[in-house]
């Protein structure tokens, strides 16, 4: 049986459309359907216009607000926070395949000097005990200090508590107040019938499982980071036990590389739709853009996040946002935003090499800020740079 070989131009079709982004943005918003089907959605603490778990739904339903998502976490327990690859939030339904990553965070963090340099083991319990007499807490409630140099990540000791805590599903975040997290007991925030799961191998399965689906067509190794819940070990014997589908694809370098793709990929090839011509700004963090490998062999795009490169060595800028139009990137831009003065700036653009950009893309583009600035309550949109190509 000949292997199914996936021409370039259709493997970006197929990637954008199982990332939502090959229809366009409008139409009914249901914020809990969009991060089901994503699986997830990266929650970050940098508010450039916008902080980016806003910016990834918003870039998929632009009817979206800001004030749609927290509700979910503290109101309606519809998704939970927890540690992916990075902070996320996470449907509430996925919790009983979660007990494994609160174990083996637990276990990681339990066993690193930089938090066993935070608290003994008594103030930690003691920590616990407020929380569990007085309710919900934030990082605010405590006052220790960092102690030493105050390097980029260091934390106070009461923070590496809260944290080691939080790992394990002993605490969770209960409420954000202007992004602020609230810790409380697990127990009060995690729902009892989802508090327990299947054995750690058939949780580890069904993780797998569950990525590949978003990914559609995925090494295994691009299925174990997915979700940052699973280890290369257990990603490979997944591997050798499920009846995957062996693909051909081909890359924006145009060499064919082998690969798996779900049990339906031929119907999902037929369904996926040509993503639509609208250009749209992408997060930094946006799940079609995170795992950089996969996105240079798609599409051919060098991207990285600089923000924490030192200034001079950066080759764009701090913030810089990709820019999508139908299945390519045909550039980056750098905003700054005064959310109180109600201005958005460009402070840098960078077409991609070979792409021409008219007075038309331009156009594009300058609808799509209009759309985005909006999103931050901002009517002025400005241009601090020149649009010379």
């Amino acid at each position: 049986m000949s292997i199914l070989r996936i021409a370039n131009k259709d493997a970006r079709r197929l990637w954008l459309w199982t990332n939502g982004l090959a229809d366009t943005p409008t139409g009914p918003l249901d914020v809990m359907a969009l991060i089901r089907s994503l699986g997830f959605v990266q929650i970050d603490t940098i508010r450039n216009v916008t902080r980016a778990h806003h910016h990834i739904l918003w870039s998929r339903n632009q009817n979206y607000r800001e004030k749609m998502l927290w509700p979910l976490l503290g109101r309606d327990r519809l998704i939970f926070e927890h540690f992916t690859h990075d902070a996320s939030l996470i449907p509430m339904e996925t919790l009983p395949m979660w007990q494994r990553q609160f174990r083996r965070l637990g276990a990681k963090v339990a066993n690193s000097d930089w938090y066993r340099s935070g608290m003994a083991r008594g103030e930690i319990q003691r920590i616990r005990d407020r929380i569990d007499a007085e309710g919900a807490l934030s990082t605010h409630a405590f006052d220790t200090k960092i102690e030493g140099k105050r390097e980029m990540w260091a934390r106070p000791p009461h923070k590496k508590a809260l944290d080691q805590m939080w790992y394990t599903g002993d605490l969770a975040t209960c409420y954000r107040e202007n992004f602020v997290k609230f810790y409380n007991l697990g127990d009060r925030v995690f729902p009892d019938h989802l508090r327990n799961g299947p054995d750690e191998a058939a949780q580890a399965n069904w993780l797998c499982d569950q990525a590949l689906d978003r990914l559609s067509i995925g090494t295994v190794g691009e299925v174990q980071r997915f979700w940052g819940a699973t280890d290369a070990g257990e990603a490979k014997f997944w591997a050798a036990r499920r009846d995957l589908i062996p693909v051909e694809v081909v890359g924006a370098d145009r060499l064919a590389r082998q690969t798996w793709a779900v049990a339906d990929i031929a119907d999902r090839l037929h369904s996926a739709p040509q993503p639509t011509t609208r250009l749209r700004i992408l997060n930094p963090f946006d799940p079609a853009i995170r795992d950089r490998a996969r996105l240079e062999r798609l599409f051919g795009f060098d991207y990285r996040n600089e923000m924490f490169v030192p200034a001079a060595k950066r080759r764009w800028g701090y913030y810089v946002y990709p820019l999508l139009e139908g299945d390519r990137f045909v550039g980056r831009i750098e905003l700054r935003a005064d959310r109180a003065a109600e201005w958005m700036r460009v402070v840098g653009f960078w077409p991609e090499p070979g792409v021409k950009w008219p007075a038309a893309r331009f156009d594009r583009l300058d609808s799509e800020l209009t759309r985005f600035a909006r999103l931050a309550g901002i009517e002025q949109v400005e241009w601090a740079t020149s649009k010379a190509v």
